[in-house]
């Protein structure tokens, strides 16, 4: 459970901080957006490798699933788009991936 928080708090940061550097160069924002930016990304960097996983490269893979779906909701929130339901249908897809990749059985 503790994982999901770490892979939320990720998926914050990560979209957060993109996004900050989305409105400076795509929205015409004030470069001072970057600042709230690198400072996001650098949350987001921390929360992944506090993911209980064996591998940094299988956190990062079921990581996917979740950054798909909290995208999803941050064009909702955030843009105010409404997602579709092919935008519904491949997020839940990929997360029921990420789901395989952090929960399969291994010996």
């Amino acid at each position: 459970m503790k994982s999901f928080a770490w892979y939320g708090l990720a998926a914050l940061g990560e979209i957060a901080g993109c996004f900050a550097f989305w409105a400076w160069l795509r929205m015409g924002k004030s470069p001072w957006w970057i600042a709230p930016g690198v400072v996001s990304l650098v949350v987001f960097a921390l929360a992944l490798t506090r993911v209980d996983a064996s591998d940094a490269g299988r956190a990062y893979a079921a990581y996917g699933g979740v950054y798909i779906i909290s995208a999803i909701g941050w064009l909702w929130l955030a843009e105010g788009v409404r997602p579709d339901r092919w935008d519904l249908l491949g997020a839940g897809i990929c997360l029921g991936g990420a789901a395989v990749i952090l929960f399969g059985p291994r010996p």
